[in-house]
C-alpha cells in the first residue's frame, strides 16, 4: 500500500528493517508537559501551569495572533537568480503551485496562520508533505503538534511517530525525517524539542488571569469588597451562620442596593478596599507587558502601554519585524527550500514578500521613490510599479542630468604643474567671399565647434575647410 508515493505504513524494500530508536524523554530535558509546576509542591497546591490556560490570557492570546497574523498575510515568492545576481520573482511547475495552495483544505493564509501558532503555542510546528509519483511535493499538512513525536534511531536517523489525522489522509505510521518539516522554537533541552514562550511567560500569565478572575468577582458584588454585622450580645455560632446566611441572600448579587433594618443593636460596617486591590489595573498591565517582552512584540502593537512618541510608521514596522518576525520568516524559508529540493546554489530559493508589511505612508514612500529615480537607483516605471501605476513610454531607462561627471573626468581638471604658454597669435586671415554650399558650411561649423580654444575671428573659411 502506497500514500503520497511511500511505502504506508513502511513496510516495502526500503523499509524492511527499521533501525531500532528510542523516543526522546518526556519531562525535565524533553518535551514541555502540558502541566508545569513553577516550584516543587505546587501541584498538590493547585498551582501548576496549564499551557492551554495560560494561553487564554489576552497579552498571550493577542501576541501569537498578532505574530501568527501578520506572517500569514506575507505571500512567498519562487525568486530567481540571474547572470548579474539579481534575484526577481518566477515561477515553477514543480514548485508555484504548493506555494500558492499548500492543501485542499486550507487557504495559504490559513496554513501559514497555522504552522506559527502551532510553533508559538506549542514550541514545534510539524508539516507532513505529500508527494505524487513524480516524487515532488505537491502538499503540505500541518499536524497536531500533540500527535507527533520525534524518535531517534541507535545510529542517529531522526523518524517521526504520527497518529492518525484523517485531514492528512495518515494512519498510525513512523515516517523518516525527509518526509517531514520540523520547525521547533527554543530548543532548550533537547534539539528536536522547541519550547514554547509561555515556559518563561506562564506564571506571569496565571497571575493575570488570577488577577482578572478576583477583578470580575469584585465588580459583580459592585465593587464592594464586603463588610460585617456585628451584634452587641453573645450569639452562638448557629446564630451567626443564619444571620450571615441571610445578608448574602437579601443584600448580595441582585439585590445590591436594596435598604437593610437592622434591629436588636446589629450594626453593618463595610469593609475598605486594599491598596492592592485598588491597584489591579497596573498589576494587569504589568503581567502584559512582562509577556509582551517574552515574544519581543512591542507592548503598544497589542494596545498596552502609551503609542510611540514619534509618528514614523515605517520605522516602528521595522523595529517589530526585527524583533517578532525576522527570526520566524528565515527559519521557515530555509525549511521551505530544504523540503521543496530547493537550493539558492542553484539560482533558486523562497522568500516572504515583506513590502506588504513594511509598506510607509505614502507622503514617506513618494518621497523615497523621487530620491531613488532621481539618483539612477531605479527607472520611472520600477517606482511607478511600487505605487500599482502602469508603466508609461520611456520610462524603463534611468535617467541621470548632463551636467553630473565622473570623479575620474573631474580629477583630470586638477592645477597644472608647469606654466601654460599662450600660443602664438594667428595672423589675420584674408577676407573669404567665396559662397559656401551646405556640405561646406556644415564641415567649417565643425571646425570652429572642435577648436573653441583658437581665435576663430583670425581663421578664414577657407582654412577651416582645408
Amino acid at each position: 500500500m502506497k500514500i503520497f508515493g511511500l511505502p504506508i505504513p513502511f513496510t516495502g524494500e526500503k523499509y524492511k528493517a527499521l533501525p531500532p530508536s528510542s523516543s526522546v524523554p518526556i519531562g525535565s530535558g524533553g518535551w514541555y508537559p502540558l502541566i508545569r509546576e513553577p516550584f516543587a509542591g505546587a501541584w498538590q497546591r493547585n498551582l501548576e501551569i496549564n499551557i492551554d490556560t495560560a494561553a487564554s490570557f489576552h497579552a498571550d492570546f493577542a501576541c501569537k495572533t498578532l505574530i501568527a497574523r501578520d506572517i500569514a498575510k506575507m505571500r512567498v515568492k519562487l525568486a530567481e537568480k540571474d547572470a548579474n545576481d539579481i534575484w526577481s520573482e518566477v515561477t515553477n511547475p514543480a514548485y508555484s503551485p504548493v506555494l500558492r495552495r499548500p492543501n485542499d483544505y486550507q487557504t495559504r493564509n490559513q496554513f501559514w496562520e497555522c504552522w506559527v501558532l502551532s510553533k508559538l503555542g506549542r514550541g514545534n510546528t510539524y508539516v507532513l508533505k505529500q508527494r505524487d509519483q513524480r516524487n515532488v511535493v505537491v502538499a503540505l499538512h500541518v499536524l497536531d503538534p500533540t500527535r507527533v513525536h520525534p524518535l531517534v534511531a541507535d545510529d542517529g536517523a531522526v523518524f517521526y511517530r504520527l497518529d492518525s489525522d484523517s485531514l492528512a489522509g495518515i494512519g498510525d505510521i513512523v515516517v523518516p525525517a525527509r518526509e517531514m518539516i520540523h520547525d521547533r522554537f527554543n530548543c532548550l533541552f533537547h534539539p528536536l524539542v522547541g519550547t514554547p514562550p509561555v515556559f518563561a511567560s506562564g506564571l506571569v500569565s496565571m497571575m493575570g488571569l488570577n488577577a482578572q478572575k478576583a477583578s470580575a468577582l469584585l465588580f459583580e458584588n459592585a465593587s464592594v469588597p464586603g463588610g460585617i454585622l456585628t451584634h452587641p450580645d453573645a450569639i452562638d455560632e448557629v446564630q451567626m451562620k443564619r444571620m450571615k446566611e441571610e445578608w448574602e441572600q437579601r443584600f448580595s448579587r441582585g439585590n445590591l442596593g436594596r435598604v437593610a433594618v437592622l434591629g436588636g443593636g446589629l450594626k453593618y460596617e463595610k469593609m475598605a478596599m486594599t491598596n492592592v486591590e485598588g491597584q489591579m489595573v497596573e498589576s494587569l498591565k504589568w503581567s502584559a507587558e512582562v509577556v509582551c517582552s517574552v515574544y519581543h512584540v512591542p507592548p503598544y502593537k497589542v494596545g498596552v502601554g502609551a503609542l510611540p512618541s514619534y509618528n514614523n510608521v515605517q520605522a516602528l514596522n521595522v523595529e517589530y519585524y526585527s524583533q517578532a518576525l525576522q527570526s520566524h520568516i528565515e527559519e521557515i524559508e530555509e525549511l521551505l527550500d530544504h523540503a521543496l529540493g530547493i537550493g539558492w546554489g542553484e539560482g533558486l530559493g523562497t522568500e516572504f514578500d515583506t513590502d506588504t508589511l513594511l509598506r510607509m505612508d505614502s507622503t514617506t514612500q513618494i518621497a523615497a521613490i523621487q530620491v531613488a529615480v532621481g539618483a539612477v537607483v531605479m527607472a520611472p516605471n520600477e517606482g511607478r510599479a511600487k505605487l500599482d501605476l502602469k508603466p508609461v513610454d520611456g520610462g524603463e531607462t534611468p535617467y541621470l542630468q548632463e551636467q553630473n561627471w565622473a570623479l575620474s573626468d573631474l580629477a583630470k581638471r586638477g592645477a597644472p604643474t608647469r606654466p601654460v604658454t599662450q600660443p602664438a597669435p594667428i595672423p589675420p586671415a584674408a577676407p573669404d567671399d567665396q559662397e559656401l554650399d551646405a556640405e561646406q558650411m556644415a564641415k567649417a561649423a565643425e571646425f570652429y565647434w572642435r577648436n573653441p580654444h583658437e581665435n576663430l575671428r583670425q581663421v578664414s573659411v577657407s582654412q577651416a575647410l582645408n
